[in-house]
């Protein structure tokens, strides 16, 4: 994104993917890679940066929200349900100031 810090993206991502208003911290937790399915089309090489957020609020409506499932759940289990091992990792490690659970996103 343009004119935008690796942290600005990410709490932009958070916001259309999560309805997720806060702060992003300019402390990269770590990086991981996958692969971007496309049907159709070959897969993508991806690489992810990733950034902690300090939720502020939910919004109800938010840009993706006819395409996603927002639901709160503990680190341990939101480690449990991504398929991406190296982000399942860097979830599973995470750990914020004060105990806080983990926002996961199902698309």
């Amino acid at each position: 994104m343009d004119g935008k810090t690796p942290a600005e993206c990410a709490l932009t991502e958070a916001w259309e993917e999560a309805g997720v208003v806060g702060k992003a911290s300019d402390a990269c937790l770590g990086v991981y890679s996958y692969a971007r399915l496309r049907e159709g089309e070959e897969d993508i090489p991806c690489l992810a940066m990733i950034y902690p957020v300090k939720v502020k609020a939910l919004k109800k409506k938010f840009p993706e929200r006819k395409d996603r499932r927002r639901k709160w759940v503990s680190r341990k289990k939101a480690a449990k349900m991504v398929s991406e091992r190296g982000l399942s990792k860097l979830i599973a490690g995470f750990s914020p100031p004060k105990s806080a659970p983990a926002a996961v996103e199902a698309s």
